[in-house]
């Protein structure tokens, strides 16, 4: 037989989709590893649609997880991400995703792998790529993840059952540090394509902002209309590689990987039109963004991105505490992006000489699409 057959589940997870493996299912070396989730999602595709796999043809449906039994006290699972290029062979394990953490512990749960009774219940989660701890919140009925529910999140259709996500001492997840320069606002300067202001913000995920109106932008525009105006998209990646080398990522830009940091532009409220028709005024939200994933601008928001600029927003002297309402009492702090808004919460305090991010929040829904075996070339296997 030219085909290996490997168990795996196809989830939906917040705004993104994933193929989840148990950890037992692969091999454990990380380049076959890699080679098998590469052919398992059709990357690399030179046309970009991932027509022979599982992918989408998108970062944000070109995504991988591994789930196994934990190897940290506090937790009950180990998760490891990792994301999958669309036209190029890289498999990229620098960090999480926020949105796929959500069906981590639904996963748990309907695999066995964590006991679970009838109602709400609490999967602790070991992120093995940022070595941080996740709270999984989420209710269980007839021994199995709910799914039917009344939440409803920007970019996915209908209601479901509503998952809260506890990230646990989010700063530093790659760096180490939450401001990874050590300061709230920096400079790059392009030569002749500009000088810009930079915000390098590190919890959960790590993010480069900048301000939308440095690119004649005002936060309202849709990903195609961002992605069409000529040159926007180089220089955003000059100054995601610049900012990189800036901490230490890499010591050139050609060194610094397709994932990390990510580039986002965040803008003060305006009214704009979401992807599915609805129009929101300025007072339904906080701040905008349009953030941009390998390249592309995404259609609705990466969860840790979310998480990430719920806790930047409450750094004082950031771009965006620059550009953002205060958060309310609870912290929450409400941010539009193309599919609509979402909310998001971080406890942050200023202790000593720098800050601190205690936590940060995200709710989000999950499904089960389908189970089953996926086929990779049997040469991977061996």
């Amino acid at each position: 037989m030219s085909q290996h057959f490997i168990p795996a589940v196809f989830y939906r997870g917040g705004t993104s989709k994933g193929v989840f493996f148990s950890a037992s299912q692969l091999p454990t070396d990380r380049d076959r590893c890699s080679a098998i989730l590469l052919a398992a999602l059709g990357s690399p595709d030179p046309y970009g649609r991932q027509l022979d796999g599982m992918g989408g043809g998108i970062s944000s449906l070109s995504k991988a997880v591994i789930i196994g039994p934990s190897t940290h006290p506090d937790a009950d699972v180990d998760y490891t991400f990792v994301q999958i290029a669309v036209d190029e062979p890289v498999a990229d394990w620098s960090n999480n995703c926020g949105n796929l953490s959500s069906a981590v512990g639904h996963f748990a749960v309907d695999e066995g792998l964590v006991p679970a009774s009838d109602g709400e219940v609490l999967v602790r989660i070991h992120q093995t790529n940022t070595k941080k701890l996740i709270h999984s919140r989420f209710q269980v009925r007839a021994g199995k993840a709910e799914t039917a529910g009344d939440y409803v999140i920007a970019g996915v259709a209908g209601a479901a059952s509503r998952i809260r996500l506890d990230f646990l001492e989010p700063a530093g997840a790659v760096t180490g540090k939450l401001l990874p320069s050590g300061r709230v606002l920096d400079h790059a300067d392009l030569g002749s394509e500009g000088r810009f202001e930079l915000s390098i913000v590190d919890a959960t995920s790590l993010i480069v902002y900048v301000d939308a109106t440095a690119f004649g932008f005002d936060g309202s525009e849709t990903p195609d209309e961002i992605e069409a105006r000529p040159g926007v998209m180089a220089i955003l990646e000059k100054l995601r590689r610049y900012a990189g080398v800036m901490i230490g990522l890499g010591p050139t830009p050609d060194s610094i990987g397709l994932q990390t940091p990510r580039i986002a532009m965040v803008a003060a409220p305006r009214p704009f039109t979401g992807l599915d028709g609805e129009r929101h005024g300025e007072d339904a939200f906080d701040i905008a963004t349009r953030m941009i994933s390998m390249q592309r601008a995404h259609r609705a928001i990466p969860g840790t991105g979310g998480l990430n600029l719920g806790v930047a927003t409450q750094i004082e002297g950031t771009l965006p505490n620059r550009l953002s309402r205060p958060a309310n009492t609870a912290g929450e702090v409400r941010v539009a992006n193309p599919s609509g808004l979402v909310s998001v919460g971080a406890v942050v305090r200023h202790a000593g000489d720098g800050w601190m991010a205690d936590s940060a929040v995200l709710f989000r829904t999950a499904r089960r699409l389908m189970q089953g075996e996926i086929a990779v070339p049997s040469s991977l296997a061996r």
